[in-house]
């Protein structure tokens, strides 16, 4: 399956009510998306019909992110929560709002994808779902830091390992889509700031010069789901459920844990 194929068919699984992209380019991914949704890219190029509610803003990921409330197009980015005994909204009281479905497929450096998964996560939680992009080189080449080839997907597929070591509390599923894969991310939790806290550590860490020394795991595409058996599970919809209803993550992401582990192997 190819890669669009399988983001058109994760917005109906998960239906998701509202889409946050980072990398437009010439909007391939971005015409698949019918909810409310926020695109950016810095010099996107759109040649395609967009059928949805769309904020396009021309901008880097982090500069977007840096704004007050990056999030407004999205019902207003926050409200004020009511309090349902005395029905009023107490001043200073807000609720922001969950970005339910993300696609990350920035900047193709591993420093820059991390930034930007630190950034989606702050308005993600555990019944969100973000994908990464061109996961999974097929050759060393693709894999350069200092872009050589036409298709090119740079180390993001760094971000498995560095979200496996530094925030076991996610789930990773790694899937098998042509040409170069995608990785699913589960459990999010935008109080978590360990990424944030050792991010100078890691970037020291994994920046290391070309050519890049990727894992066998990785080209022989190791442990990657089919993206039907994904698209297939049973979890879906309990989960879209979960997510209108606003289920806690003490009761939601247990259940939803161990689905994923059975579906992954882990």
């Amino acid at each position: 399956m190819k890669r669009h194929e399988f983001l058109k068919e994760l917005h109906k699984v998960t239906a998701n009510r509202n889409y946050l992209e980072i990398g437009v380019n010439d909007g391939r991914s971005l015409r698949l998306s019918r909810v409310p949704s926020i695109a950016i890219d810095p010099a996107f190029k759109v040649v395609t019909e967009i059928r949805c509610d769309v904020h396009l803003v021309k901008a880097t990921s982090d500069d977007f992110f840096a704004r007050a409330n990056p999030l407004a197009h999205l019902k207003g980015g926050r409200h004020p929560v009511r309090n349902l005994r005395r029905g009023r909204s107490p001043v200073g009281h807000w609720r922001r709002t969950t970005l339910d479905l993300s696609f990350i497929d920035g900047m193709h450096l591993f420093e820059y994808a991390l930034r930007d998964f630190i950034n989606v996560e702050k308005y993600s939680d555990w019944a969100s779902v973000i994908v990464f992009d061109d996961m999974l080189p097929r050759n060393t080449d693709e894999a350069a830091r200092d872009r050589h080839t036409g298709a090119w997907t740079g180390d993001v597929y760094k971000l498995r390992e560095i979200l496996a070591r530094h925030r076991p509390d996610l789930v990773t599923v790694l899937v098998d889509t042509q040409p170069t894969g995608q990785l699913v991310v589960f459990g999010a939790d935008p109080h978590n700031t360990v990424l944030r806290d050792r991010y100078d550590e890691i970037v020291a860490e994994y920046d290391v010069p070309d050519p890049q020394k990727v894992p066998e795991t990785i080209l022989d595409r190791t442990g990657a789901v089919r993206p039907e058996a994904l698209l297939g599970a049973s979890f879906w919809r309990p989960l879209a459920r979960a997510r209108n209803i606003g289920v806690r993550r003490s009761r939601g992401w247990e259940p939803l844990r161990r689905a994923l582990e059975d579906l992954t192997g882990r």
